[in-house]
């Protein structure tokens, strides 16, 4: 049986006095029946690291360049992720693909740079509200995940999928259990068909999850946890979303 994943994602948020405070009452809230990570900035790294070791919450980073390194300024390698401590990376997310527009390719290398140096990554595809309007969800996520998997190959097994509808971010707008399921099992379908490790593969779902639905939403048999933004910077709204992945 899959084991839950609830990874909480800061996105550009924090103070150093503020994250020591939400940790600490997140930590307060174990113990939890699922894997969690939190993925904050990368000036705040090194606090967490430190408040985190020999804990049961693994942190991450939001993002990591496709290169090893070189003349990359402003860019993070996953080595540099990994020394720090890092389990888990962020690659793909929406806002990076709109914001800084990355390819599929783009992400699928960075996922590749991650796992070359041990750190898992949480790769994000998802459809803009145009796009499921016009009918093409399914065509956009898997345009989406096939890069990734033409890139990974053998290695596909080793990363989480989380799909984030675009227009169900920040928004206050979920997609029903029903329409999170379908796209999951879309995902798993993908992935059965290029490794046989298909169901053992976490997916999450991120797009407005809260404490309110969480429950719901993780019960449907292919959503192994959440990918959580706004409500992850509240110690009390993230840790009642852990205890929903019991």
């Amino acid at each position: 049986m899959r084991r839950k994943l609830v990874v909480g994602n800061w996105k550009m948020h924090g103070k150093r006095e503020a994250n020591t405070s939400l940790i600490e009452g997140i930590l307060n809230g174990r113990p939890f029946a699922c894997d969690v990570v939190v993925c904050a900035p990368f000036p705040f790294l090194g606090d967490l690291v430190a408040i985190l070791e020999g804990q049961d919450v693994a942190l991450g980073a939001q993002d990591c360049s496709a290169h090893e390194q070189g003349a990359h300024t402003g860019e993070v390698s996953a080595s540099m992720l990994a020394e720090f401590g890092c389990r888990y990376v962020i690659v793909g997310h929406s806002e990076r693909r709109a914001d800084h527009h990355e390819s599929h390719k783009i992400v699928a290398d960075k996922g590749k740079a991650a796992l070359a140096e041990g750190v898992t990554p949480i790769v994000c595809v998802g459809e803009t509200l145009a796009q499921r309007e016009a009918g093409q969800t399914e065509a956009v996520i898997t345009c989406q995940l096939s890069a990734v998997t033409h890139t990974l190959a053998q290695h596909i097994d080793r990363v989480v999928i989380a799909y984030e509808p675009v227009w169900a971010i920040g928004t206050g707008k979920t997609a029903t259990p029903a329409q999170a399921q379908a796209v999951h099992a879309l995902l798993r379908a993908q992935l059965a068909a290029v490794t046989p490790h298909a169901s053992e593969m976490r997916l999450l779902y991120g797009g407005s999850v809260t404490a309110d639905n969480a429950r719901t939403l993780f019960s449907q048999p292919d959503i192994d946890g959440g990918l959580i933004g706004g409500a992850s910077l509240k110690a009390s709204e993230f840790v009642a979303i852990c205890k929903a992945g019991a």
